[in-house]
């Protein structure tokens, strides 16, 4: 009998809680721990993670999990919703192309409260993200139309990162949580009917965006735990008629692009890592700038800029004008490729632009919106060409003296192609995790993380991890 995608993806779940991933594949599990770690400590003092925090506190329960930076002991639960909503604020998160979403936000959190909370290994936790990334990456390719070169998801307003990454978290949850193989694929067939999330906020404000991952991490382990305990789940809720991606894309998805290759055809180690603070679609202009500060351009010198970009992304990062070249927060900051452009050319801290570039405070700055009002967002039709399996962006700079200077970036920084090395993988992780922890116990975050595979337990990293 042919076996329905839930229970392939269970199939390959169970084969790896089993044998365990190639030595590379946890090494690049643990790159992914350590990035999200440093993400969420630098975002403690962000509102949306104190509120989730404030909540869980008051809901109560026995804890086994720790929240990052405060180091609460809380039900597992409520340590992904906290956790996931602190990997996800301050849009540092890592982005697979071309399904254009951010996996490891959701997966980390969920999978390292079950890990903690039953005292699972350090290998056993690696093992368990790195299934969860690959099903969440691949459950987002299905929703990826080659026609319309974007994610269909993304079209109609989904966000797929809290969507698919439900499902890729409630995977590594099951792994962790001791379940077997019917297990895991009740745990998907539950969490797909949890997995939600609206992209409206990038347009008009709000803060509920950031949560997103920390629903997902939630619905995860309680999708793990209803299965545990004996709810199941539809095998065909992923292909199916009224499944997953019916659902969410019509007739639009691709359902065998979950399963191709899969075991054999990994997507995890191609992931970018984020060098900036801010929306992905940003990640090439703000490179395009820096190249041009490099060449000695100041604003002084600058009469007008032109960024040019792929198409579907000028609704995020160009539209409405007014707003993209006087965003009204930090926030907004970092979904406006004007300010981005402008920031950066000015010059920015960590590795090109860090979190200090996204305060209210310099969202105001008069430099930088004087700057950003130069800026003329566009489509260009090599970008077009180009995306969505890189993020490419074009930057022409009109100078007073008559010249035309342009930056092209076809390959954005931070993926396979253009990688960030070790050291700055290193230097982003100390750069966040010191808004909250030492200098030593950063340092000392990072040897752990980096030997999870060694580790019996998760104890000494969990009383690492807040100040």
């Amino acid at each position: 009998m042919t076996q329905t995608i839930v229970q392939r993806l269970a199939r390959f779940a169970s084969d790896v809680r089993e044998n365990g991933l190639p030595p590379e594949l946890r090494a690049d599990a643990a790159r992914r721990v350590l990035d999200v770690l440093g993400n969420s400590l630098a975002a403690t003092a962000e509102k949306p993670g104190r509120a989730v925090g404030e909540l869980v506190r008051e809901w109560g329960g026995s804890g086994r999990a720790t929240a990052l930076g405060s180091g609460d002991r809380l039900p597992e639960p409520s340590a992904a919703l906290v956790n996931g909503t602190l990997a996800h604020s301050l849009d540092f998160d890592d982005t697979h192309l071309p399904s254009v979403l951010h996996p490891s936000a959701s997966v980390v959190p969920a999978a390292l409260a079950v890990a903690e909370a039953r005292g699972a290994s350090g290998a056993a936790l690696l093992d368990a993200i790195g299934v969860g990334v690959e099903i969440t990456v691949r459950l987002g390719m299905a929703g990826y139309d080659a026609a319309l070169g974007n994610s269909v998801f993304f079209e109609r307003g989904l966000h797929a990162t809290a969507i698919c990454g439900a499902l890729g978290a409630a995977v590594a949850a099951a792994m962790l949580s001791g379940v077997d193989e019917a297990g895991i694929a009740d745990t998907l067939g539950i969490a797909s009917s949890m997995g939600s999330g609206l992209l409206e906020a990038n347009r008009t404000g709000g803060t509920v965006k950031r949560v997103h991952c920390g629903w997902a991490a939630h619905a995860a382990v309680a999708a793990a735990g209803m299965a545990r305990f004996g709810v199941t789940g539809p095998p065909t809720v992923l292909e199916g008629r009224f499944g997953l991606l019916q659902a969410f894309c019509g007739d639009q998805s691709d359902p065998g692009a979950i399963v191709a290759g899969l075991g054999e055809q990994w997507e995890l180690p191609g992931i970018f890592f984020k060098p900036y603070p801010c929306n992905h679609f940003t990640h090439a202009g703000i490179d395009a700038a820096r190249a041009l500060r490099a060449r000695g351009i100041t604003a002084a010198d600058i009469e007008a800029l032109e960024l040019g970009a792929p198409t579907p992304v000028l609704r995020t990062i160009g539209e409405p004008r007014a707003d993209k070249i006087h965003p009204g927060s930090g926030y907004h900051a970092a979904f406006s490729g004007p300010y981005t452009v402008a920031a950066a050319l000015l010059g920015g801290g960590g590795l090109g632009l860090f979190h200090d570039d996204f305060t209210d405070a310099a969202a105001a700055d008069p430099e930088r919106l004087a700057l950003a009002a130069k800026v003329t967002c566009v489509p260009d039709a090599r970008c077009d060409e180009i995306f969505p399996h890189q993020f490419p962006a074009v930057l022409r700079a009109r100078l007073h003296d008559g010249r035309v200077l342009e930056e092209r970036v076809d390959v954005n920084r931070g993926g396979a192609a253009n990688p960030l090395s070790a050291d700055e993988l290193a230097l982003k992780f100390r750069l966040n995790a010191t808004r909250v922890v030492t200098p030593d116990i950063a340092d000392r975050i990072t040897t752990v993380t980096y030997g999870l595979a060694e580790l019996e337990d998760l104890a000494e990293l969990t009383g690492l991890l807040h100040a």
